[in-house]
């Protein structure tokens, strides 16, 4: 969190004034408006073909496709992002107002990676590596229930005078 308490109330603001405005005026903003459900959009089909793919044996390629794509998506969105966090606090990851966000980041990275270095290798049977998947995957919805939680703060303290 961002040192700056506001107005008496005892809560810490996620943004100075200055960041939310370079927040408010940055293109990286709107691409990680973009992003995010776009990756989420990914993330239901590839769940859903992961999840085919483990209950009836059928569809390893389109579930490994959707793998790849959804990994790439994360890729795309967590370089963004760190653009992002680069232009509004000043640095690209692990700044105080995102640092536990960026934390749990890393493990959805190292998962979806674990599951591309598996799957490059030959490591685990297709059902291990749809296993990884899942395991990937559930850290990716708690990650983004961090950064759901991140975007509800902001907009109650900007309905309640903080610098949201």
């Amino acid at each position: 969190m961002s040192g700056q308490s506001g107005s008496g109330t005892g809560r810490t603001a996620l943004y100075t004034a200055e960041q939310r405005a370079r927040r408010d005026s940055s293109r990286w903003t709107i691409v990680q408006g973009v992003l995010a459900p776009l990756q989420f959009a990914v993330f239901l089909v590839s769940l859903a073909l992961v999840l085919r793919f483990l209950l009836t044996g059928e569809g390893y390629g389109a579930a490994t496709v959707s793998i790849l794509v959804k990994t790439g998506v994360l890729y795309l969105i967590m370089v963004t992002g760190a653009i992002w966090e680069k232009v509004v606090f000043g640095q690209y990851l692990f700044a105080p107002a995102f640092f536990w966000e960026d934390v749990f980041s890393m493990a959805v990275i190292a998962l979806h990676t674990a599951y591309v270095v598996v799957l490059v290798v030959g490591y685990m049977s297709p059902a291990g590596q749809m296993a990884l998947a899942l395991a990937a995957y559930a850290t990716y919805v708690i990650n983004a229930g961090q950064f759901l939680w991140k975007l509800r703060q902001a907009r109650l303290q900007g309905m309640s005078g903080l610098p949201a």
